[in-house]
């Protein structure tokens, strides 16, 4: 028996990097998982894969960027399960460059999925989450991976590190909200890390694979703390997480 037996979790941006390594780390622990993502071969392979240890999944291709697609995969997902418990708002794009010379595309499409996917699958779940929050687990969670872009600004990431701090506002302000209904809102803020974000463009990110150990993190790192979070007792709400290799400054 796992400690998230009988718990439905959607999870955005599930097909590579961190919002893979959350799907793992939750069926692990006995949750059926939802798998939103764009790219519907790598989650028909995750989801297979996860089947053959006896994990419980359902595969929904949505481009969060387009937010009635967004609310609709949700509601596919309370649909097919029946309920939901907890949102993992993973998915991300982020563009570092420097402002001038850039393309307005590139910043359109990071408030588009940073910030207007990330609002339509957190509204559309609004319901469902106060609905689970009623029921014997007590509890619903609501979880956004932001970014320690959210607590300090990048000198070339003007607009990545505006949907990150409006991201930290807006757990907040739900978070308050919500706690009297039981849901319990918090957000898990990355350094660097080993991951397939789209949009980082070569030559203004770091190169992370010529990082040492040290000095970077694994997309598990941050599924582990995003799983601390949704399995701590209904009293304990653990609302921010920040996490960053030991090296960096």
């Amino acid at each position: 028996m796992g400690d998230l037996d009988g718990v439905v979790a959607a999870v955005t941006g599930a097909s590579s990097g961190i919002g893979e390594a959350t799907a793992r780390a939750l069926v692990e622990h006995g949750a059926t998982v939802a798998l939103l993502a764009r790219r519907a071969e790598r989650l028909d392979d995750l989801a297979a894969e996860l089947a053959e240890h006896g994990a419980t999944t359902s595969v929904h291709v949505v481009d969060l960027a387009d937010t009635e697609a967004a609310v609709a995969a949700i509601g596919e997902v309370v649909e097919r399960h029946g309920r939901l418990d907890v949102l993992v708002n993973n998915a991300g794009f982020g563009s570092l460059a420097p402002a001038r010379g850039s393309d307005l595309g590139d910043w359109l499409a990071t408030t588009s999925i940073n910030l207007d996917g990330l609002l339509a699958a957190t509204h559309a779940a609004l319901e469902p989450l106060v609905a689970a929050a009623a029921g014997p687990r007590g509890v619903a969670d609501v979880v956004t991976v932001g970014s320690d872009a959210g607590r300090r600004v990048l000198p070339v990431g003007a607009v990545y590190s505006a949907t990150k701090h409006a991201v930290g506002a807006f757990s907040e302000s739900l978070r308050q909200e919500l706690a009297p209904a039981h849901v319990r809102v918090g957000i898990v803020e990355p350094g660097i890390t080993r991951t397939e974000l789209p949009g980082k463009g070569e030559g203004d990110t770091p190169d992370v694979d010529s990082l040492g150990e040290l000095a970077v993190l694994e997309a598990s790192d941050i599924a582990e703390a995003v799983l601390y979070m949704v399995t701590r007792p209904p009293r304990v709400a653990v609302n921010e997480i920040l996490v960053r290799p030991t090296e960096q400054s």
